[in-house]
């Protein structure tokens, strides 16, 4: 049994850059990294330059971001490709108790502190949390099961 308490942990993260993307209102967004086409760019700030190193050597990242434009969440939600209430866990849904959001993005280029990516699906200035490299031997998973998703009424 897991007991936490006020002593428990508290988490601080800074932004290490920002996100540039053509998408300045939340409904502009496409739903899903892997549905867009988008291009876009992450300027990482000076004091993290150096962990780039080597990074372009990578088709895709995974980016870390914070859902910045959200706040609230509830614990079932409708998600955009089905009409039935689902547990929030069980969906990616942007409204969450912590606001981190996730994405793969095709890694088009690095010039210094900056990145050019494509599948562009967050807002302009969104502050980036993270980025590690996508390595499908790591990543890729072969056998699995995408519970309500597979079941859904089609609608896309």
């Amino acid at each position: 049994m897991i007991e936490l308490n006020n002593n428990f942990m508290d988490i601080l993260m800074h932004p290490i850059g920002v996100i540039h993307s053509p998408f300045v209102e939340k409904t502009q967004t496409p739903f899903q990294a892997s549905r867009s086409n988008a291009r876009g760019s992450v300027e990482i700030l000076p004091e993290y330059g150096e962990g780039l190193q080597d990074l372009e050597g990578f088709s895709h990242i995974f980016l870390l971001y914070a859902f910045h434009e959200s706040s609230g969440y509830t614990l079932t939600v409708k998600p955009f490709l089905d009409d039935a209430l689902h547990g929030l866990f069980a969906t990616r849904y942007p409204y969450r108790p912590n606001q981190i959001g996730l994405s793969v993005v095709h890694l088009i280029s690095r010039t210094g502190n900056f990145l050019e990516i494509e599948g562009v699906d967050m807002l302009d200035g969104t502050p980036l949390l993270d980025i590690k490299p996508y390595v499908p031997e790591f990543d890729i998973r072969t056998s699995t099961r995408n519970g309500w998703y597979d079941s859904r009424d089609k609608k896309e």
